[in-house]
């Protein structure tokens, strides 16, 4: 259900373009966010409160990272590089969280997982490119995929650092994740302005922020902060790897694309390899806590 509503997120990030700029967008998806959780965490935050002051930095840390930074850097990326670029870029999220929690915790790693993580991959290249493979070798990076590498980090950073965060309800989370996002957006969204870059939303523009504001905003977080308690950072990293798949599909549905058969073998290994790296996790399971 995260990478589903995650898929959205690219498919109405790349129809904002032209109707609400990059940091309208991110600022005005996490003020709304922000109303929304609040209006429903009452309860949980007066309870949680006196955790929430002890780590409001690390809380603040995440939002701004995980939700702003990373979006703001999507957004902004797809102004200027094709989908086949960004769908292959973000691949790269599953393997930045393996290589950091290796490197920074010794989390282990087995040779099945990296298998399964293998052919995951493959099928999201396989996403990307269409079927061809050929055209990876006609691939020019650009500004765009600069700003799409450094969004992938983001992402990254975000989910290995949710071994940090406090035992608190996940509707504290949300919001004190949420307020952090807005705070972060605003400075980036005054650089926007000052460079007359700033584009006020329209009727589709307001559309993108709704949805945005509430399914990958509020409800895909609130699972993948549950699914990262669950299973551990590694493997739900490595379901970021659909995505694209996801993407795609709603790009058939929302746009009028084709669904061509290389579709479905795409999906077949991106599950599949999630299957086989989940099938070969290390024992005992590892956590975040």
């Amino acid at each position: 259900m995260t990478t589903l509503l995650w898929g959205g997120n690219a498919a109405f990030g790349k129809m904002a373009v032209g109707h609400v700029s990059p940091m309208v967008l991110t600022l005005s998806r996490w003020i709304l966010a922000l109303a929304i959780i609040s209006a429903i965490a009452g309860p949980q935050l007066r309870r949680d409160w006196p955790l929430i002051r002890r780590n409001l930095h690390i809380l603040l840390g995440l939002g701004a990272v995980g939700y702003t930074a990373f979006n703001g850097f999507l957004y902004s990326a797809l102004q200027y590089t094709t989908g086949v670029n960004g769908a292959i870029e973000q691949g790269g999220i599953p393997v930045l969280i393996f290589v950091l929690n290796f490197v920074l915790f010794r989390v282990p790693v087995t040779a099945v997982q990296i298998a399964g993580f293998a052919i995951s991959f493959f099928g999201v290249v396989l996403t990307a490119s269409h079927g061809d493979l050929a055209t990876l070798a006609q691939l020019n990076l650009n500004y765009g995929d600069a700003l799409l590498l450094v969004a992938v980090l983001a992402y990254a950073l975000y989910t290995v650092g949710l071994r940090w965060k406090p035992a608190i309800h996940w509707k504290s989370m949300m919001a004190a994740a949420s307020l952090g996002a807005a705070i972060a957006a605003v400075p980036p969204l005054l650089y926007e302005i000052a460079q007359a870059k700033a584009i006020w939303p329209d009727h589709i523009g307001i559309g993108v922020i709704l949805y945005t504001a509430i399914f990958p905003s509020l409800v895909s977080q609130i699972l993948y902060i549950k699914g990262v308690e669950g299973i551990g950072a590694n493997r739900a990293g490595l379901f970021i790897n659909l995505v694209p798949v996801f993407g795609t599909g709603l790009s058939v549905l929302l746009n009028g694309e084709r669904l061509e058969p290389f579709h479905f073998l795409a999906l077949v290994l991106v599950i599949g390899g999630i299957a086989i790296s989940e099938w070969g996790k290390p024992r005992p399971v590892e956590t975040i806590q």
